[in-house]
């Protein structure tokens, strides 16, 4: 190759140096974990925020006046939600009176440390804050329950106790909606669980966007299609604390955790295949689903005569705390169950037997 005819060879482009696949104007700052387009952070702000109003408005999720409760934990996904939200709703006029509502379930350096920035953002965003504590509810704190229960089933009461305080605290507030910062790596995860644990009643409905609208207060995840690196990615300002719950290292969900993020590493479009996936779901017919109906004690939703959050209490208040953890008669197990499973012997490739039914592949 002769140089003076082709010209003085040009250096080869530098990582960074791309324009943004959007504006095709600005130099790229970073590449979408989600559809890996390279994109300026400008773009990158404007499709996240538009993304998250598409899914809302696609899904109805919302209507004039509407009361909306935000399930703040002061971790990433809610502290992103309740600022984006409250954005959208003053942008595309969706006419929401929205709160923040928070459960402090008692885990000393945890909770207390994170309800400081629930506090925070209180005060940054201008929307009224209702917290709902354990202890005034049950009487316990989660402390309290590790120390009788141990480490080992402690998040089948954290879970169980959580949706109802925060249906409680909801109602406190007589709000039409709570909304919670699940995104698409949870909901993924939960597809997941529900086909190893063969839960055919949970498998039919853990992907829909709005859930629990035969129960007291519906509740919907504008996060539904979001990854959780491009919520990591959004805040406008560093968010200064990033909480991890200090007994959830032993929670069965955490396996489930690891296998999608190895399926994301290797496809990232993993985490909408199986989101897709659980959609497509179909139950037969002829399967015999729980029927709903309403605890004796409390009048909590159930589909037994005491629901689960009694159970675990009135096991708690008699010194018996794994009364109604793992395969008790007549109510629905905890992460036990899931231990119990796996050591069956292995079902059949062509279906999983579920408590409540089949899926057949």
């Amino acid at each position: 190759m002769d140089p003076a005819v082709d010209g003085p060879r040009q250096p080869p482009a530098r990582a960074g140096s791309r324009l943004c696949t959007r504006c095709g104007e600005r130099k790229a700052a970073l590449k979408r974990p989600k559809t890996l387009e390279q994109i300026c952070r400008e773009c990158f702000y404007i499709v996240f925020e538009d993304e998250i109003h598409q899914t809302i408005v696609e899904n109805n999720l919302f209507k004039p006046g509407d009361r909306v409760a935000i399930g703040a934990s002061g971790g990433k996904d809610s502290t992103v939600l309740a600022y984006v939200l409250s954005e959208l709703n003053h942008r595309h006029k969706y006419c929401l009176d929205l709160f923040l509502l928070s459960v402090d379930e008692g885990i000393t350096g945890y909770r207390d440390d994170s309800l400081e920035t629930v506090k925070r953002n209180e005060i940054q965003y201008g929307l009224p804050l209702k917290i709902i504590s354990y202890k005034d509810l049950y009487g316990w704190t989660m402390d309290d329950i590790v120390k009788a229960i141990g480490l080992k089933n402690n998040c089948t009461f954290c879970g169980v106790f959580r949706r109802q305080a925060l249906d409680r605290g909801a109602a406190l507030l007589k709000v039409d909606k709570i909304v919670t910062g699940h995104n698409a790596d949870d909901i993924a995860e939960t597809v997941l669980l529900n086909i190893l644990r063969g839960d055919i009643a949970r498998l039919s409905r853990c992907t829909f966007i709005t859930t629990g609208e035969d129960g007291p207060i519906p509740r919907c995840k504008p996060f539904k299609y979001t990854y959780e690196k491009e919520i990591v990615i959004y805040p406008y300002y560093a968010i200064s604390h990033i909480f991890s719950c200090i007994y959830s290292p032993n929670a069965y969900r955490g396996f489930a955790r690891e296998f999608i993020k190895d399926l994301e590493r290797m496809r990232p479009r993993a985490i909408l295949d199986i989101i897709k996936s659980g959609e497509n779901f179909r139950i037969s017919t002829t399967t015999r689903m729980p029927e709903q109906g309403t605890c004796e004690r409390c009048g909590y939703i159930s589909s037994q005569k005491l629901c689960k959050a009694c159970v675990l209490l009135d096991g708690l208040n008699r010194g018996l705390p794994k009364l109604g953890v793992g395969r008790t008669k007549g109510v629905a197990g905890g992460d036990s169950d899931c231990e119990q499973q796996a050591k069956r012997p292995e079902r059949s490739r062509s279906s999983l037997q579920g408590k409540h039914g089949n899926i057949d592949f």
